[in-house]
């Protein structure tokens, strides 16, 4: 009888034990996820106020933006475009924002409303984009990549989408 009492305050022992490290693991998961949305704010900001500074310790070595209209940029060319103002955002509204976490890497997407210029080109729209951070050994995150995709606004019920015109440029201006 005593061997059963042990037994089950063992077993009683290891459930409430596992219990916790679950619950720990899960808040653990959220509070990385927190972190993550507080450094998308901190990019938000640095692209706003063109701090090439922040966004170049915030950029991996080999980072890789994909603009819009699938301009490649590395990190010198994108930190370049900022420095130079080839691309200047004066409003960028976040929304729909989720974390998906594997390992040392976090997924970001999340819809962007987007006012600024690019090329000299003005950009004015809703886009959804995927960032993607990694974190390093050292325990810091580096953004390693990044996609946007403008959406187009939707069309009226029983209107046509106007035909292509010959020869036109349809290239939307680059953002990352």
């Amino acid at each position: 009888m005593m061997i059963a009492v042990v037994l089950l305050t063992c077993f009683v022992a290891l459930m409430s034990a596992q219990q916790a490290h679950a619950g720990q693991k899960h808040e653990k998961k959220h509070d990385v996820k927190k972190e993550v949305e507080a450094l998308e704010e901190q990019w938000r900001k640095a692209q706003l106020a063109g701090d090439v500074a922040t966004m170049d310790r915030m950029l991996a070595e080999d980072f890789i933006g994909i603009s819009m209209s699938g301009q490649v940029n590395t990190k010198a060319q994108q930190l370049e475009r900022v420095r130079s103002r080839k691309l200047v955002l004066s409003r960028m509204d976040l929304s729909d924002m989720k974390v998906k976490l594997v390992d040392s890497v976090a997924i970001v997407t999340s819809r962007a409303y987007v006012e600024g210029t690019s090329e000299g080109a003005s950009v004015k729209g809703n886009y959804r984009y995927t960032r993607v951070y990694q974190r390093r050994p050292s325990g810091e995150w580096r953004i390693t990549s990044f996609e946007a995709t403008r959406i187009q606004p939707k069309r009226s019920a029983g209107k046509k989408a106007a035909k292509p015109v010959p020869g036109a440029r349809t290239e939307e201006p680059r953002f990352g």
